[in-house]
């Protein structure tokens, strides 16, 4: 299929992933890494690897001596090296050893990014305690100082947060040089995997969220459940980010999300990364097939999710033996839709990443309940709270119409729907209706609940700006019992269909919303079946009740 051979520096779990990819294409490639059973290595038997260290000069020049694309799997690599093999030989360098050298300097990266206008934390260049002090009088505490260079899952940061700890942070990270970075109070922590092929060609995959544990990634929600339109913008920038270097591959790219929506880029990977690994299970194709894809100028594989919902959770080491580490791996045998993956390390330390599981499923309610007795074995003390997307949007002209609506609320919240609940006024506020209309479907909403009184415009005016299915719930008011508002929904133009409900019957509309969600969520379909089987007991216990009175003559 393709006769170019790849080299591959480095032989961790990212390069053993990538040879299952590349063994599916059948393609040729070469490790370079110091340990004979390394993770990479040991599921390659069908070729002789290089034993050295991968970011020995010499050993780098002996394997491009025998390949045609030079790949990293690891971005602690000489690329002076990679730059000097670019120039004298024919060989190709994925990613361009100038992008390997930018990405590996973090300050450096920064300069680099905002130079194409791409948004980061304010930084400044600290090559001394006293201009470390200086930075924490610019950004005020706490602030990060940072390592330029060497760090990864949390080595090389720290969080200075008062005068008297600059000293300490200097020295714990003295082996580098340092640059202090403004304090970046986010509210979710993002990703991006974006894929770039040699002939220039940018695909991303779809938005994940990362939770971290001791600065480790711990978890990987895909996708993010946030605004969608915050994620456009989200993969926009991760986008343009890569754009803005040089050679193909797959990046990883990290972003924190702040409180008004703004999106600052953290750092980039220029490699298969951590963030990316459920696209083995979850995607069309996943990083590491695209990673070669893309390096030997390949046509690119599709990057959308093949599930609505996924979750990777990283299995970290610790200072207790192999078993104690894998309990979470015997939880998962047993879990629907979960996959584990072992990377084939023989000592297990403390935060050393072992292996992950990947679950997926029909909807993330679903994979967060299958995810539960996985993170039990894991923290057995430690309850995480997950967010989810909202699915319903439920909105009413005015908070006197709130006794009306709640009752519906609560059956989305008894059936574990997501929903939002607000108030959108028709006559009020107009603007903030048609906000709230056009961007409902592209927030990630499936279905709205619109309760309105008196002349009921919200429903049909809602439903006059989203593709989404427009639930009207009639709303009694002082005068006319509600027929009125009744008239008002049911009498829409042909072209704009609202369903609308009984007067006041908020249960019936989060009903309907519910059935409408299972109409692609077969799990929510069983509830709604289990819910009418519920009704269905209570009556005929009633009928029995009473056929019981009617016998005994005591009515």
């Amino acid at each position: 299929m393709n006769n170019q051979k790849v080299g591959i520096l480095g032989g961790g779990q990212l390069g053993r992933m990538m040879i299952e990819a590349a063994s599916r294409l059948n393609l040729s490639v070469t490790i370079l890494d110091s340990p004979t059973d390394s993770p990479a290595k040991q599921i390659e038997s069908t070729q002789q690897h290089i034993q050295g260290a991968f970011n020995d000069p010499a050993k780098i020049r002996e394997l491009a001596s025998q390949v045609d694309v030079l790949t990293v799997e690891i971005e602690h690599v000489d690329a002076d090296v990679l730059a000097e093999l670019e120039t004298s030989s024919k060989i190709r360098v994925c990613p361009s050893a100038f992008t390997v050298k930018t990405i590996q300097d973090k300050y450096n990266q920064k300069q680099y990014l905002e130079s194409f206008g791409i948004p980061v934390s304010a930084y400044v260049d600290t090559p001394d305690v006293e201009s470390v002090k200086r930075a924490g009088e610019q950004f005020g505490y706490p602030f990060m100082l940072k390592s330029k260079t060497m760090a990864y899952d949390g080595k090389g940061n720290y969080v200075v947060d008062s005068p008297q700890k600059v000293e300490a942070a200097v020295a714990a990270l003295s082996k580098t040089p340092l640059y202090a970075e403004k304090w970046a109070p986010f509210v979710k922590e993002l990703a991006v995997m974006v894929v770039r092929r040699a002939n220039g060609e940018v695909r991303s995959y779809p938005v994940v969220e990362t939770i971290h544990k001791n600065s480790i990634c711990h978890l990987v929600i895909a996708p993010a459940q946030i605004d969608g339109a915050v994620a456009k913008k989200a993969q926009s920038i991760a986008e343009n980010a890569i754009k803005a270097f040089t050679g193909a591959g797959i990046f990883g790219v990290e972003m924190f999300v702040m409180e008004n929506g703004e999106i600052l880029l953290n750092e980039i990977a220029p490699r298969p990364h951590n963030s990316g690994h459920y696209t083995i299970e979850a995607c069309d194709t996943s990083q590491y097939e695209n990673h070669m894809r893309a390096i030997l100028d390949m046509s690119l594989g599709s990057t959308a999710m093949k599930v609505p919902a996924s979750i990777m959770v990283n299995i970290l080491g610790s200072d207790s033996d192999m078993q104690a580490c894998y309990k979470p791996c015997q939880e998962a045998l047993t879990v629907e839709g979960a996959t584990i993956h072992l990377y084939g390390k023989k000592e297990c330390r403390a935060g050393r990443k072992m292996g992950h599981i990947t679950l997926v499923g029909e909807s993330m309610m679903q994979v967060q309940r299958n995810l539960a007795p996985i993170l039990q074995a894991i923290e057995p003390d430690i309850q995480r709270s997950l967010t989810l997307r909202p699915l319903v949007g439920m909105i009413m002209g005015s908070d006197s119409d709130l006794p009306v609506m709640k009752v519906g609320a609560q059956i989305l919240k008894d059936f574990g729907i997501p929903f939002e609940l607000s108030i959108v006024s028709a006559h009020r506020t107009p603007l903030r209706m048609v906000e709230y209309a056009k961007s409902a479907a592209e927030r990630g909403l499936m279905a709205i609940i619109a309760g309105a009184g008196g002349a009921a415009h919200l429903p049909g005016m809602v439903a006059a700006m989203t593709p989404l299915p427009v639930i009207g719930v009639p709303v009694k008011g002082s005068s006319l019992d509600g027929v009125d508002s009744l008239y008002s929904i049911v009498q829409m133009p042909r072209g704009i269909p609202v369903a609308t409900v009984a007067v006041n019957n908020s249960t019936n509309a989060a009903l309907l919303a519910i059935r409408i969600l299972g109409a692609s969520i077969p799990g929510i379909q069983k509830q709604m079946a289990a819910y009418m089987e519920k009704m269905e007991g209570e009556v005929l216990t009633k009928v029995e009740k009473l056929d019981h009175v009617v016998s005994e003559g005591t009515f």
